[in-house]
Order: C-alpha cells, then sequence, then structure tokens
C-alpha cells in the first residue's frame, strides 16, 4: 500500500459531535478514511432499535468533512477480511468498548493481529445520553418541571440501572477554544466566493439540516456558507418546552463538523439585520421552507435581506425536523429505554469482569 488507509465501522445513529471528533481524530491518523456503517437489522440485533434508517444515517455520515468514504451495510464485526477487502492498514475505534448481542468485543480479531488503533472518546456525549434527554424532556414538560439554565440539565436517562458504565455514563461536556479551532476550517472568504448566510437552532443536528445545508451550497459555483447559531435562550423562546435538547457549544461542534459550512456565528442574533450584512459581506441570505416566526418585536427577522433582494427560499425537498425525531423517540418510548438499559447494563458486566482480571494479575507473584 502506497498511502496509509484507514477504516472506521460503526453504527452512527443520531450522527452527533462526538462522532465527528472521533472522525477527525482517525482522519488525522492516515490518508485515506473509510467509514463502514450498519444497516438497520444490524444495529437492532446488538444494541436495539435505531433512530435514524439507513439511508438517513449513510447520507448522514458522507456530509462530515474528514470522511473520504463511506461503506454501506458494513458487518457488525470487524475482521481482516473486511479490512482487506477494502485496502485498509488498520482499522480506528474509540476508546469505549463495542459488544455484540453475545456480549463479545467486535474487534477482537484485529486487535490480536495488531491492525487496530485508539482514538479518545469525547467526553460528554453520545447517542445513550441523547436519547435520553429527550425521554427526560418530554417527561418534565407534562409535569411542567423546566430548568431554569439550558445548558446544566440532566442527561442522564433515570430509568437506567443503578451502576453507570465507563463508557455509557455521561459527564458534562466542557468547550474550549481548542475543539473549535480543530474542527474549524480556518479559510477566509476569497476573491469571487458567494458569501451565503443562514441562521437557526440546527438542534440535534440531522439529514433533515445536511440536506438544508447541501441545497443551500449548490446555490452558487463557489459558495462560502456561514451558519448563525442562536443561543440556547433565544432558542427555547420560540421552541419552547426544554429546547433546544443540545446546548450551543455542542450545536456549534456538530455544524463546523458539515463538509457544507465553512463558518459558524455563535450566538448570531434573531434579526438578520445591516451590521450582520455588512461585517460579513453577506451576498445571499437563505432559509428552509419552515415557518419563519416573528421577533421578539414582532418584525421579520429577515426584513433587511428581503429589502436588499438577497433572501432567497430554498427547498432541500426533506422537511425532517427536530421535532419529528423527538416524536420518532416518544413513539418507540419504551424500546428505547430498554435499548439503554441493556446496553448499559451489558458494559458493566464487560467492565466488572476486566477490573476483576486486573485485580487478579496485580495480585499473581512476580
Amino acid at each position: 500500500m502506497t498511502s496509509c488507509s484507514l477504516s472506521l465501522s460503526c453504527s452512527y445513529d443520531m450522527v452527533h459531535y462526538g462522532h465527528s471528533n472521533q472522525l477527525r481524530q482517525a482522519k488525522a491518523m492516515g490518508d485515506y478514511l473509510i467509514v463502514g456503517v450498519h444497516t438497520d437489522g444490524e444495529i437492532s440485533k446488538h444494541k436495539g432499535p435505531p433512530v435514524f434508517t439507513q439511508a438517513e444515517r449513510y447520507k448522514m455520515v458522507q456530509a462530515i468533512k474528514w470522511v473520504d468514504e463511506i461503506v454501506e451495510g458494513a458487518p457488525y464485526v470487524t475482521t481482516l477480511d473486511t479490512l482487506d477487502k477494502y485496502n485498509s492498514d488498520f482499522c480506528v475505534h474509540g476508546d469505549d468498548i463495542t459488544l455484540t448481542v453475545d456480549g463479545k468485543d467486535t474487534y477482537a480479531e484485529v486487535k490480536r493481529e495488531g491492525r487496530y488503533r485508539e482514538c479518545r472518546r469525547t467526553q460528554g456525549v453520545s447517542t445513550t445520553d441523547l436519547v435520553g434527554r429527550m425521554l427526560l424532556m418530554t417527561k418534565t414538560h407534562h409535569s411542567n418541571i423546566v430548568s431554569t439554565t439550558h445548558t446544566q440539565r440532566e442527561h442522564t436517562d433515570p430509568t437506567g440501572p443503578k451502576g453507570h458504565s465507563p463508557w455509557t455514563g455521561v459527564s458534562q461536556f466542557l468547550q474550549t477554544s481548542q475543539k473549535i479551532i480543530q474542527f474549524a476550517s480556518g479559510q477566509e472568504p476569497q476573491p469571487g466566493d458567494t458569501i451565503i448566510y443562514v441562521a437557526g437552532a440546527f438542534d440535534l443536528f440531522h439529514i433533515g439540516h445536511v440536506d438544508f445545508l447541501e441545497t443551500v451550497y449548490k446555490q452558487a459555483e463557489r459558495p462560502y456558507v456561514i451558519v448563525g447559531l442562536h443561543f440556547d435562550q433565544e432558542v427555547n423562546r420560540y421552541k419552547g418546552k426544554n429546547y433546544p435538547i443540545m446546548n450551543i457549544h455542542e450545536r456549534t461542534l456538530s455544524v463546523l463538523a458539515c463538509r457544507y459550512v465553512s463558518e459558524v456565528v455563535i450566538g448570531a442574533p434573531y434579526a438578520v439585520g445591516k451590521d450582520l450584512l455588512d461585517h460579513f459581506k453577506v451576498d445571499l441570505v437563505c432559509h428552509g421552507k419552515t415557518e419563519v416566526l416573528p421577533d421578539r418585536d414582532t418584525a421579520d427577522p429577515y426584513a433587511e435581506p428581503k429589502k436588499r433582494g438577497i433572501f432567497r427560499t430554498v427547498d432541500s425537498g426533506n422537511g425532517l425536523t427536530t421535532d419529528d425525531i423527538v416524536q420518532r423517540i416518544i413513539k418507540n418510548r419504551l424500546q428505547f429505554e430498554a435499548r439503554n438499559q441493556k446496553k448499559e447494563a451489558k458494559e458493566i458486566a464487560v467492565f466488572e469482569a476486566m477490573k476483576r482480571q486486573a485485580e487478579g494479575d496485580l495480585a499473581k507473584p512476580v
């Protein structure tokens, strides 16, 4: 092999910034990153029902800027044959553990043969955690128990086992300037680029957002897409309930990981006004087919770009919203609660076995 090719295989259900950070780290280990994505059937067998369909998950992973190629329907257990089939020198996974339905390490074979590398898991988020946030959100909404700050919620699923897995148990995510730098493109707009501005919550960054941003990206020959993200309090004003599910720091990384995005404005004003348009030298402002809610003073937040003749409504053909995802979770609530409990219980059992083995090794005479 003339260059270092690597592969990574995962469910990628509810793709979040933790997945993106894993892919970023993996790409830094080689030259060409191939990502295997499991089918719905494989995920249901080994982990429980996925939130997103395999078609949605394939497209979502392909939209992450560090990914060179995806393998649809990748096997749940990664073998040497799989690596050889795709000319991969080694595979990469996070420092959490992935288990089959019978509790076996899915990377056991490639680990034995020295064709396995590990990257650090991103603290503060997991798919299990996000499902738990949504389940908790629906319960607290009905009892009118809403946190006064949107960035410090209880993120664990209260229905889970008393013990916590070191891999599934989630600590609070702490944003750093270094993490933003790692995710950001660092590219300034060049002469001849069309600067396009869009704004929103982009909560639980999903395939509906990806399709919208891809459509926006195609509005120009040389697009430079800037995404304005509203602060948590602003999102809660127009979305209500316990939204946003992800705080501003989490949403920033999720959007920066998308290959169609060049820059993110953290805490963008709800109204797209003169100062913002002039500062970024915006050529075009886009909005999807979703309803445009008025500002606090009842004014149209897009009045200024409309006045300048640079406002455009775009139709991505995908009407999926964050509300739709939450409804998917609510509809299958019992299944997802059971999935979370089963996954964590299995991980706890493996962790305890590993701990006992390590203690036994230490007790052996030298």
